[in-house]
């Protein structure tokens, strides 16, 4: 297994570490339904699939 020659310093170390945080899921209001959901994905709204405001599919049950 390969061993670094010289140590590594605290901020290369803490920079790499830094992407290795949680967040929150983006969210968005439609602006036809007002409905909130995640963006870029679309989302059930009155038995409907909606996304980008369009009507994707209607009479949508969701399969197992």
């Amino acid at each position: 297994m390969a061993h670094p020659k010289r140590r590594h310093s605290s901020t290369r170390r803490d920079s790499r570490r830094a992407h290795d945080f949680l967040t929150g899921k983006q969210l968005t209001t439609d602006s036809t339904t007002g409905e909130i959901h995640q963006m870029h994905r679309a989302h059930v709204h009155e038995g409907n699939l909606v996304y980008k405001g369009k009507v994707v599919v209607e009479n949508y049950t969701k399969s197992v």
